[in-house]
């Protein structure tokens, strides 16, 4: 039952979303009087850059966290008749939570002064010219390439979005609102929704706060990385919208309470916290040509495509331009509070503590190898390993224990999707 409607869904959102693939197009051209300064500002040129930002921004994932709001409500409907007015709206949530997840991702690239997000130069440091450029990284020597070989991006003017992608990561969590407004007004359950996403944005901003003070704000001293604080981040910052969300859209959608599922909730939480362990685990010992991820481009990128902004043709730029290089993660470097680190703080000796401080959060190469050779002598990859098999057996023996065999369908299939995950 699970493929069949999941190709029904993966149709949906492709065929229905042509038009709501961004919902702004049936927003500001159906929109109440209350919007028209909105729809105003889609003519000028003020809409033009909004519109890119959109197209640039919200497509281009995976799309797990909408499509499982589209999975969870199919489960739920399982054995009725599911109206293409329904099912529709189903997808107008699963986009709302993508739009929620483009603005986390443009606000997070900024605050870990990332390069790269999907493939693509991140939003913030995108010139805003609309020419097409093509970046190859095949043929170097050393390095591996992309999926596919190249990088694509699209800009149009010689000036940086820089700072205003803050604002328009605000911008991306706004149009939610409006999103919402205008399909789920006249719906029962429509102070429910708006209710479940205000707490949630505050539940995902407090998590980046907390995020941010422990890594950035006042003095670096790795004896603030504890367990207990990296839950909270974890369970603010990441579990609540990525994994309770999807499935909290759906029960409204289906006509349920939520305060009838705090079981469900607490699971779902939990979940998302050892969705961000296997992040953070990834992030060091994954696979870089599986996970896709480019931490690192040359400086010189931005000068030769700024030269060659005259052109209205697509453009090659070949490694003699500039290199990608091709890392795992960068959570050593940016002095990230990952889960790696929480464990070695507790289990270092006095030497192994040592180094740690003199080199986590540097971006010298052997500073980071260094960090990384602690991880491995404290046998990190195998710790991981044993918490992946409890916390599985927990969430196994915790499912099965839901009375509604519905609920525990929703909750195996979130769990199908990350269990044993490379990437």
């Amino acid at each position: 039952m699970m493929g069949g409607f999941r190709e029904l869904v993966l149709d949906g959102m492709g065929r229905n979303f042509s038009r709501l693939r961004c919902p702004r197009r049936p927003v500001v051209s159906d929109s109440p009087a209350s919007l028209d300064g909105y729809r105003d500002a889609h003519e000028s040129s003020v809409g033009e850059q909004d519109e890119h930002m959109l197209d640039y921004n919200v497509p281009g994932g995976k799309l797990n966290r909408g499509l499982s709001v589209i999975d969870s409500y199919m489960l739920l409907r399982e054995g009725t008749k599911v109206d293409d007015e329904d099912f529709y709206l189903a997808c107008v949530l699963g986009w709302c939570v993508e739009w929620l997840q483009a603005s986390a991702l443009v606000l997070d690239d900024i605050t870990d002064n990332a390069y790269t997000r999907r493939d693509h130069l991140c939003w913030y440091r995108l010139p805003t010219v609309r020419s097409s450029f093509l970046i190859t990284t095949t043929s170097v020597r050393g390095l591996s390439p992309l999926s596919g070989g190249s990088l694509n991006f699209s800009a149009s003017n010689a000036c940086q979005v820089g700072l205003s992608a803050i604002n328009d990561g605000v911008l991306l969590k706004c149009h939610v609102q409006a999103i919402i407004k205008r399909y789920f007004k006249k719906k029962f359950y429509f102070l429910d929704l708006m209710e479940l996403w205000n707490e949630i944005g505050l539940q995902t901003a407090m998590g980046q706060m907390l995020d941010l003070i422990t890594t950035h704000t006042g003095a670096k001293d790795l004896v603030r990385y504890r367990i207990q604080g990296y839950r909270r981040i974890v369970k603010y910052k990441t579990s609540y919208y990525s994994f309770y969300l999807p499935v909290a859209c759906a029960l409204l959608l289906n006509g349920a309470k939520l305060s009838d599922y705090i079981e469900l909730k607490n699971i779902l939480i939990e979940m998302g916290v050892y969705f961000q362990i296997q992040d953070d685990y990834l992030d060091c010992f994954g696979n870089p040509e599986v996970i896709g991820k480019v931490q690192k481009i040359d400086p010189s990128l931005v000068l030769p495509i700024v030269m060659l902004m005259a052109s209205v043709r697509p453009i090659e730029l070949t490694q003699n331009c500039c290199l990608l290089v091709m890392q795992v993660g960068t959570d050593i470097e940016d002095y990230k509070c990952s889960w790696l680190i929480v464990q070695a703080m507790e289990l270092a000796n006095e030497n192994e503590m040592k180094i740690l401080y003199e080199n986590y959060g540097k971006s010298d190469p052997e500073c980071v190898a260094a960090v990384k050779n602690v991880y491995k002598e404290l046998d990190l990859q195998d710790i991981f390993l044993e918490y992946e098999f409890r916390v599985y057996k927990h969430l196994v023996s915790a499912i099965a224990a839901e009375p509604d065999r519905t609920i525990q369908e929703i909750l195996k299939s979130f769990l199908m999707k990350v269990y044993r995950r490379k990437k």
